[in-house]
């Protein structure tokens, strides 16, 4: 009873914060994602451990050479940057796994030596903070590492194999892959993690990612929101395989932003293996339900899911759908997030193939420079537009026969319209459509380009048709004014 009017209490008073507080915004942002252990070594000597002949070993990636490296970030176009955990992790391995990706946390309010120290964290905050760079932390709410101290000092701590049989929720009071699951309706449990959450606010984080909230209590995670929305946080969830009413549901509940993994998958389908447009479509055409459309995290690949490059056996293939993908990517609303390597189509399958170390300029091939020039000009046309950047999103209808190969649809802000065409057919192809069949009013334009630097692909409109010449398997952008 006492703990259940203890978080009553806690619920109302942030209750009241979150209604006061605005809303913090990731819209118009670009954030890259780090594994930083595999990411760039800045000191050899905290590389304990290390063999980078093993996928399941420390790597030696590091803050100091993540600082090092925030320049090749800055240049790519990105705005933001999010690390997956830096905490201090379980010493041990378990099932042959070091704890490398940082999922396994001991220690919430440190940070795990093969990463550096609290001083390495906040040279990198700083720098951040020069350039102009918002950090987003992943943050672990679910549970604690395999091999934790805190799980036997602590057991009340955690759901244990009575509290999974007695209960109807297995998603939240069960293991998740047998790891230590923390009860959240714990007062304890709660300090320790609204604390961590403060004590990196305060180290200069503007941003939270919340791992795995499908499997953490609810009104815990309604109290953590609230917190957050009072501090002016912004809060990324993920939720796996989430669609576009999962994302609604969570934006509702107060996070600013979920991962929409249904249009991932449906562009994955779509770009690397030509199953058709028509299931994008339907994806963006269900982005009416969302309450924040223009926060919602898009992805072609992370560090979950295999590379999306490696959805084709053929290297040279899955770099030119690559170009495809991050053009498209750059063409919608919400807030792109680019896993480190996929600016130049690195290859990999599922974990921990995904998550191969990263490689830069003095290592790319002339093929995976062509993959990066073809990211950073896509992220530089769409900074350069705020229609792109932060535009409304409307769905026009093409005509049935070309669903599959065809998707349009216009960005638009402060009265300046930019169209987005994806193209899946095989070869170039040239389209007229009357304009009265997509809802569109334009006056006759000349032949324009596309906004993408380095994309021989053109619209016109003259008489009442829209004029498309589409390079084959691309996404392009045009100005309409």
């Amino acid at each position: 009873m006492r703990r259940t009017l203890l978080l009553s209490a806690l619920l109302s008073s942030v209750a009241n914060a979150q209604t006061a507080a605005a809303a913090s915004s990731f819209e118009g942002q670009i954030i890259y994602q780090v594994m930083p252990d595999r990411f760039a070594d800045g000191n050899t000597a905290n590389n304990a451990g290390v063999d980078r002949n093993n996928p399941r070993a420390w790597h030696g990636g590091d803050l100091p050479g993540l600082t090092a490296k925030l320049p090749y970030i800055q240049n790519l176009g990105a705005t933001a940057l999010w690390m997956t955990p830096v905490y201090r992790q379980q010493a041990s391995n378990s099932f042959e796994t070091a704890a490398y990706h940082g999922y396994w946390p001991a220690d919430f309010q440190d940070i795990d030596p093969h990463f550096g120290t609290l001083n390495d964290f906040d040279t990198l905050i700083g720098a951040t903070q020069k350039a102009g760079m918002r950090v987003v932390l992943d943050q672990v709410i679910n549970h604690y590492g395999y091999a934790a101290d805190v799980v036997k000092q602590q057991p009340a701590w955690f759901n244990g194999e009575a509290e999974c049989a007695a209960t109807t929720n297995k998603d939240v009071d069960c293991a998740l892959a047998g790891l230590p699951d923390l009860k959240q309706s714990s007062p304890e449990v709660q300090q320790v993690l609204f604390g961590a959450a403060d004590f990196w606010r305060a180290r200069g984080v503007s941003a939270f990612r919340y791992d795995a909230i499908k499997h953490v209590e609810r009104p815990f995670l309604n109290a953590l929101l609230a917190r957050d929305r009072a501090a002016g946080t912004w809060t990324l969830g993920e939720w796996y395989d989430a669609d576009t009413g999962t994302v609604a549901e969570w934006q509702r509940a107060g996070f600013d932003s979920l991962f929409l993994f249904s249009l991932q998958a449906a562009m994955r389908d779509a770009i690397m293996s030509g199953q058709g447009l028509d299931r994008v479509a339907g994806v963006l055409a269900r982005a009416e339900e969302l309450q924040r459309p223009g926060e919602v995290a898009l992805f072609l690949d992370n560090h979950d899911v295999p590379r999306f490059a490696n959805g084709t056996l053929f290297e040279d293939d899955g770099q030119a759908r690559t170009k495809y993908g991050l053009r498209a990517l750059m063409t919608l609303r919400g807030v792109p997030v680019i896993w480190q390597g996929t600016e130049i189509a690195m290859r990999g399958g599922t974990d921990p193939d995904n998550r191969r170390d990263m490689r830069f300029e003095a290592d790319w091939t002339p093929a995976e420079r062509s993959v990066y020039e073809v990211a950073r000009a896509a992220i530089a046309a769409r900074k350069a537009s705020p229609s792109l950047s932060r535009g409304a999103q409307k769905l026009l209808p093409v005509p049935l026969k070309l669903e599959s190969d065809l998707l349009l649809f216009t960005r638009e802000l402060n009265g300046e319209p930019v169209l987005a065409a994806w193209h899946n057919g095989k070869a170039r192809q040239s389209y007229s459509i009357r304009l009265s069949s997509l809802g569109l009013t334009l006056g006759n334009l000349a032949a324009t380009r596309s906004l993408f630097a380095g994309q021989d692909a053109k619209i016109s409109v003259s008489g009442g048709w829209l004029h498309l010449s589409l390079p084959g398997r691309d996404a392009a952008a045009f100005a309409l004014k």
